[in-house]
């Protein structure tokens, strides 16, 4: 199967730095669609090339189906058509990510983003082809091991000559940056590349070929990093970089820091109205807070300069 020049336009559009929304609840614990509407408008100022949702960021797993199809549903209205939106088909078996990939074409998304655990061979090939002949948009997978280097690179590499909708990986192990170098040489660079949980391997990822990056907050910044390494000022992304690591650092403990992270600094900015979170396994403790408030006072002063720095 031959990959045509629409891969290339696609390539093209998802470049950059794509938005990963964290999920908004208000005081009753319901999905706040006001401040997910802010949420999307303040993402397309800041320059994202697309949106994926919902995914780890928005406490996917604690989300009903119906939820994560109203966010969805919301993130299409607000973007109308100008930049892609990736559906995530995440679940917890087989016929739920039928479910959700037949529920995502209905709604009309450019492309549907796929977690598959990978058992064997043979199991996850023929999951991904049958899941394939269902998508109607471009198939984003997604190689999710912390522990370990993921879906084998000859696996990815056959998958992506046979299956014509593959087009875009998103990857998220424990050595990232030596599988975003493999799978890119494996595909003859034609597969595009995303990088999602190690954005605090930003440069590295840059310096290997990743076409985007997928933070949750921050995207003013992380756009402005990624347009000085597509300038070949690799200097200036790196020293902007660096004032980012402290961020980055604590929030990349674990993802419920993250996630408690993102809403705490949302709330600041106007965006969120509540941090509330319905994920109950990692909450803050008194010096968490107080380490989050003062990254976030130091977050909000680069956020801020860095979105008058893009005026100009």
């Amino acid at each position: 199967m031959t990959h045509t020049s629409d891969d290339n336009h696609l390539l093209e559009c998802l470049k950059g730095i794509i938005a990963v929304p964290a999920t908004p609840f208000n005081d009753q614990n319901l999905v706040d669609e006001n401040a997910l509407r802010r949420y999307i408008h303040m993402a397309i100022q800041d320059g994202v090339s697309g949106f994926l949702a919902p995914a780890l960021a928005a406490e996917v797993y604690q989300l009903s189906q119906d939820e994560r199809l109203n966010i969805l549903r919301i993130i299409l209205e607000e973007v109308k058509g100008k930049i892609p939106v990736i559906g995530s088909a995440t679940a917890e078996n087989r016929d739920g990510r039928q479910h959700a990939v037949e529920a995502i074409n209905r709604l009309g998304c450019d492309g549907i983003l796929v977690f598959i655990p990978f058992t064997d061979e043979n199991q996850y090939k023929q999951e991904v082809l049958e899941l394939s002949q269902q998508i109607d948009g471009f198939l984003m997978l997604q190689d999710w091991d912390f522990q370990g280097d993921g879906i084998p690179v000859s696996v990815i590499a056959e998958l992506f000559e046979q299956i014509e909708c593959f087009k875009s990986l998103k990857i998220e192990v424990a050595f990232a940056g030596r599988k975003y170098s493999a799978v890119l040489e494996a595909c003859n660079h034609r597969i595009h590349v995303a990088g999602g949980w190690a954005s605090n391997q930003m440069i590295e990822g840059l310096d290997r070929g990743v076409h985007a990056f997928m933070p949750t907050v921050l995207h003013s910044v992380y756009k402005r990093i990624y347009d000085l390494y597509q300038k070949r000022d690799r200097a200036a992304a790196v020293q902007l970089f660096n004032t980012f690591l402290p961020i980055l650092a604590f929030t990349r403990q674990h993802p419920e820091i993250s996630i408690h992270f993102n809403k705490r600094f949302l709330v600041r900015l106007g965006i969120f109205d509540t941090h509330n979170v319905r994920i109950s396994g990692f909450p803050l403790d008194p010096i968490h807070i107080r380490l989050t408030d003062e990254l976030i006072d130091s977050a909000l002063d680069l956020y801020n300069s860095v979105r008058e720095m893009n005026k100009t």
